[in-house]
């Protein structure tokens, strides 16, 4: 009797040799694989050069432009490499990044708000008081 068949309790009399990935979900081929590294090294060495040759005068404006740059670079590596879309697993991997994605921007625009607030309703003296007392 073979190792296979010693334990069909277990539940892989159904897989009859198939392997355990899903048939349908697709693993890339080698051009998905160098599109996305090349638009990966483009969508790092754009915002390397905007802050080293001090394109942008204003820090702010740059700030926000290499954000941009990184959540393209996050769609790429999703899609290239994490081989995401809206059909694999049922849709389900996309419902779950939706959710990731809510929960992390409530919790960052949250924190931030705190932290704003925190720092403008704050009243002069507050700082100074513990000095002052030792």
């Amino acid at each position: 009797m073979s190792e296979h068949n010693a334990h069909p309790a277990h539940g892989d009399d159904h897989n009859h040799g198939h392997d355990h990935h899903d048939d349908h979900a697709s693993h890339g081929s080698l051009k998905d694989y160098t599109i996305g590294f090349v638009l990966s090294v483009i969508l790092t060495a754009i915002p390397f050069w905007l802050v080293m040759g001090d394109v942008i005068a204003d820090p702010g404006v740059t700030a926000i432009v290499i954000l941009a740059f990184a959540a393209v670079q996050i769609v790429v590596h999703m899609i290239y490499f994490l081989h995401m879309n809206t059909e694999s697993e049922g849709g389900w991997n996309m419902l779950a990044l939706i959710f990731t994605v809510m929960l992390v921007a409530i919790t960052l625009i949250g924190s931030i708000w705190v932290m704003y607030h925190l720092n403008t309703n704050m009243m002069p003296g507050m700082m100074s008081e513990p000095t002052q007392k030792m």
